[in-house]
């Protein structure tokens, strides 16, 4: 048998820059390929739980349906122009169950990996050879855009057909960006409330007692202007209405761009462009948040 001999030039080949580069990127490809891998299989696993119990979604759709309809009969006879000139109620209410609705479906996102956890499978995952343990939370964001996305052309459709009006296709995919984002940092956060708290019945109080008082401490339901002074600030900062007020804008103008004043804070007003900002420093913030939390295991 014949033995590669060490020489020189050999050795200065292997330590070579375009040798170090050329093994980093095929590792960074092959770290990425199985991040892919395992998202994309427990994405697939989330659906086949939903294909086991379609009520979650049924329910889902029917819900903010209910909202739009319920809520937009409520207002009917609301003085013309409460809400701004030629705006009913419903045009203005309609963006807020779009993104309430996504809001909802991520804050609960936590419950199956909570579930898991009780059940041991969770902790057989984290001691498995995983890529990273981003891909739970990947996975779970692809699994509630879907739903949401779903949920959205519901709501979109619904309102259409009592006079809220009807986006375009370039509106349509600025509102499933904006409700990407938002999805994002809520389920992220919904997971790691998952890992944090102690069982389910933690969680589901944190979910009960949050839902409701970020729903009207929002633009959901009423403008900024109806609020009092504090309840504005809290409004202000809460993420709901950061995504709340660009898909509203989009509904009410058809003329925009990411220059488009969208809202007006307390602070300041904010373009298109300074939301989509707020938005993404909020899924950063909160991504950063639950990294000590991921790296948890469980007895």
């Amino acid at each position: 048998m014949s033995q590669s001999t060490i020489t020189p030039s050999n050795l200065e080949n292997s330590l070579s820059p375009s040798s170090l580069v050329g093994d980093r990127l095929e590792s960074d490809s092959s770290i990425l390929g199985e991040f892919a891998q395992e998202t994309i299989a427990l994405t697939k696993r989330l659906f086949i739980q939903l294909q086991r119990r379609p009520s979650t979604l049924i329910a889902g759709i029917i819900q903010p349906m209910m909202w739009l309809i319920l809520f937009g009969a409520l207002f009917y006879h609301a003085p013309q122009g409460l809400f701004g000139d030629d705006m009913s109620y419903g045009t203005f209410l309609a963006p807020g169950v779009i993104v309430f609705t996504a809001f909802s479906g991520a804050l609960n996102a936590g419950l199956p990996v909570m579930f898991d956890r009780e059940f041991g499978f969770l902790n057989r995952l984290l001691v498995a050879p995983l890529a990273s343990r981003f891909s739970i939370v990947a996975a779970s964001t692809l699994y509630i855009i879907s739903l949401a996305l779903i949920q959205a052309a519901v709501i979109v459709i619904v309102s259409g057909f009592v006079g809220a009006g009807w986006p375009s296709l370039v509106e349509i995919a600025a509102i499933a960006l904006i409700i990407f984002l938002i999805v994002l940092g809520v389920t992220a956060l919904s997971l790691g409330l998952a890992f944090a708290l102690p069982g389910h019945i933690e969680l589901i109080a944190v979910i009960f007692v949050t839902n409701l008082p970020l729903l009207f401490a929002s633009t959901a339901l009423a403008p900024l202007s109806f609020m009092a002074g504090w309840l504005q600030i809290i409004a202000s900062l809460n993420p709901l209405t950061y995504a709340i007020e660009p898909i509203r804008y989009l509904y009410l103008n058809g003329d925009w761009s990411l220059s488009s004043v969208v809202m007006q804070t307390p602070w300041g007003d904010l373009n298109f462009g300074s939301v989509l900002l707020v938005l993404l420093g909020f899924d950063a913030l909160v991504l950063l948040l639950i990294q000590p939390l991921l790296r948890r295991r469980f007895a």
